[in-house]
């Protein structure tokens, strides 16, 4: 709580740095945070600002690979409240000279204001930003800093990966919602055995979608052993010469994605029909995951993200249906079933629910609260 009057200027000036640089940072967040109550907007709003800091430290390629864990590791003990966010911006800033954008240099610059927003919640949110942040700068560097255009090795490692960049976003999400409200909490369980699901569909989306844009800055989030199996070398694919083995292997992983973006529906509808904002938040992102595999689908030969890219004017569709029949179960699940028609689905492993199948990338949750600490390091 902001006890003084600079405190409450710093508040109010924090409050609106973080609007003002989240359409800078995320068109589709910006699109789907407002449509939140304002008991959540701001907590989740932060929550994915702290996600892009740590982002922007992996993804810039001027950093060594030292210099980028010391920041994540600087960056943890920022978000816990045991490090100076003015020395860490300070710090950091300068050095985002290579591919980094101006808007995430100057999220970075600008760390002590998120941190500020962040230092306002109660401690149950604070509990749950440091675990999701903990957990994403431990597990995230693993992958990225290992990455090839050869691809993942199996699909239990694609499993892992989408877990530390977008699965802990889920739980975390879980863990927001039922501090908001505890008609949702009561729901945790059920909630709990989808989050992870919900935030992997994203993911594999937007991995199916960007293969060719990661392929050209050197990584490649595939998993190789599917495209073996079917006589492609992912590092020898090229886009003048896509194999139809290539395609049908693609399709089988868009049909994983569709699998999990009907946890995604289920997750959603768990939230109660009253609360509009929340189930738009999700499905604005669940109809824009699930138009972007039918268009991935309907264009197997794709060879940019562009070409598969929803339109404007299908994401004010997607809008517009949120809005009308966001409390409206039945209705949503139609329409659901319409955005589906024609896409591959596949079974999911038995007993995939509050993590990937994989043990050992495991990190529970811990008390109540959301707080947590690592139990695992991934091998």
């Amino acid at each position: 709580m902001y006890a003084h009057a600079a405190d409450y200027r710093q508040a109010s000036e924090a409050e609106g740095y973080q609007e003002r640089i989240l359409p800078a940072v995320s068109r589709t967040f910006a699109l789907t945070i407002p449509q939140l109550e304002a008991g959540l907007r701001s907590v989740i709003a932060n929550a994915y600002l702290l996600c892009r800091i740590a982002d922007t430290i992996e993804d810039e390629r001027a950093l060594p690979i030292e210099t980028k864990q010391h920041f994540h590791e600087r960056f943890t003990r920022v978000v816990d409240g045991a490090d100076d966010p003015a020395a860490f911006a300070r710090d950091l800033a300068p050095l985002l000279t290579g591919n980094t954008q101006p808007a995430e240099r100057d999220l970075v610059e600008h760390t002590p204001l998120v941190i500020a927003v962040t230092g306002g919640f109660n401690p149950r949110q604070r509990g749950a930003l440091s675990r999701c942040i903990r957990i994403m700068c431990r597990g995230m560097p693993c992958f990225e800093r290992n990455a090839s255009v050869a691809g993942l090795a199996d699909m239990r490692e694609l499993d892992r990966y989408c877990y530390y960049v977008a699965g802990i976003v889920g739980q975390t999400l879980t863990d927001l919602f039922c501090d908001y409200s505890p008609e949702i909490a009561r729901h945790r369980a059920a909630m709990s055995m989808l989050d992870v699901s919900f935030g992997q569909g994203l993911q594999m989306t937007n991995i199916l979608k960007d293969f060719w844009e990661d392929r050209e800055r050197g990584v490649c989030w595939l998993p190789r052993d599917l495209f073996a199996r079917a006589g492609v070398a992912l590092e020898e694919v090229r886009r003048d010469d896509i194999p139809r083995a290539f395609g049908e292997a693609y399709a089988h992983l868009i049909g994983i994605a569709h699998a999990h973006l009907r946890n995604a529906l289920d997750y959603t509808l768990l939230i109660p029909e009253k609360e509009v904002g929340i189930r738009r938040f999700c499905l604005i992102a669940l109809g824009l995951a699930m138009r972007t595999l039918a268009s991935i689908a309907a264009k197997p030969g794709f060879t940019s993200g562009a070409q598969v890219k929803v339109s404007r004017q299908v994401v004010k569709k997607i809008v517009i249906v949120t809005h009308l029949f966001a409390g409206y179960s039945r209705v949503l699940r139609r329409w659901f079933a319409r955005l589906a028609e024609g896409l591959p689905l596949q079974a999911l492993p038995g007993g995939w629910g509050t993590t990937p199948p994989d043990e050992d990338a495991w990190w529970p949750r811990g008390d109540a609260g959301g707080i947590a600490q690592a139990a695992r390091v991934p091998r």
